[in-house]
């Protein structure tokens, strides 16, 4: 039997606030769902995780991004199928948000109120992984 699990990557991406250099994160805003979510996405046939995961960011933000330590990986469902979305910490670097077909917005909001904003619980937990990765870094 063949594994028809889907495989995506993304990262909590991150950056220093250019006001007073709090940790700020980035959530995207996707108009097809109407949800706030972290950058991910399905990976191409043959992509490993990690290059999936820096190319989403960047199509999705339009940051390039530094990835750092590795999250928890989260499984669910989507249409009776399972998925599997491994994700990195990844700090921002150089770039700038465009709107696209998949993003239509951006926000870097603190810890707390990404925590707040994000629309599926599984993904306030990354928020949380994200501030330990960062604590022993």
């Amino acid at each position: 039997m063949a594994d028809d699990t889907i495989q995506a990557a993304g990262c909590v991406l991150w950056r220093r606030s250019p006001v007073d250099s709090a940790l700020e994160i980035c959530l995207v805003h996707r108009p097809k769902y109407d949800d706030w979510s972290h950058p991910k996405g399905k990976l191409k046939r043959g992509e490993e995780f990690l290059t999936g995961a820096l190319r989403e960011v960047e199509e999705e933000t339009g940051y390039d991004a530094v990835p750092g330590a590795v999250l928890p990986t989260l499984r669910y469902a989507v249409g009776g199928r399972p998925k599997e979305v491994r994700y990195w910490a990844a700090e921002a670097s150089d770039g700038r948000f465009a709107p696209n077909d998949e993003v239509d917005r951006v926000l870097w909001l603190s810890p707390t109120a990404a925590r707040h904003r994000l629309t599926q619980p599984r993904d306030r937990d990354l928020v949380d992984a994200l501030l330990d990765a960062l604590r022993l870094a």
